[in-house]
């Protein structure tokens, strides 16, 4: 699809409808999140997994159908990082997640999201397997978390391997923009 077709598509589309739907279910997460009770942990769990869907099908969904928009693709790591970050954020206020590892997390998804306006101008870097992996490891460590009554162990197994995919792959996001600005600048004599 070229850059005239792609501003051809509207931004009223399936795949940014979902995106916007998983940004709205973020508060009605949180607040299910806070209210007492089994039953409403288990809403939690299911706001979640249907926002965490979401974020699959809407990905899938434009590149399938060309439905790539500029909105789409500043809204939807957008909604992502507010689900993760609400999700993380809740769990540490509830005192079931050390804030240290919520810090961690969100500290990178911050640094490489100002990275990547940091190299936007040189061109912009894919995201990687590992950053999918990344992406389901942190989803499944949270929907662990929120579950009642999963075994510590289980828990701190996937939020450790979540934990350390996270940090792996923000180390080389940094080392591949830094590639990509070294690059643009020689292709640009300077």
């Amino acid at each position: 699809m070229t850059k005239d077709e792609r501003r051809l598509v509207s931004p009223w589309n399936i795949a940014n409808v979902l995106t916007v739907i998983r940004l709205a279910l973020v508060p009605f997460f949180v607040v299910c999140m806070f209210l007492p009770g089994t039953g409403w942990r288990l809403a939690a769990l299911a706001v979640f997994a249907v926002a965490s869907l979401t974020d699959h099908l809407d990905g899938e969904l434009a590149r399938r159908y060309g439905l790539v928009t500029d909105f789409g693709k500043i809204a939807d790591p957008i909604a992502d990082k507010a689900l993760t970050g609400a999700a993380l954020v809740c769990l540490s206020l509830l005192g079931e997640l050390p804030w240290w590892v919520t810090i961690a997390i969100l500290g990178r998804e911050l640094g490489i999201t100002l990275l990547r306006f940091w190299v936007i101008r040189h061109g912009v870097i894919p995201a990687s397997f590992g950053g999918k992996v990344k992406t389901v490891l942190q989803i499944a460590a949270i929907v662990l978390y929120i579950v009642p009554g999963m075994p510590e162990p289980v828990r701190w197994t996937v939020m450790g391997a979540a934990l350390a995919v996270t940090i792996g792959t923000g180390i080389d996001y940094v080392w591949r923009a830094v590639r990509l600005r070294r690059v643009a600048k020689r292709v640009r004599g300077e």
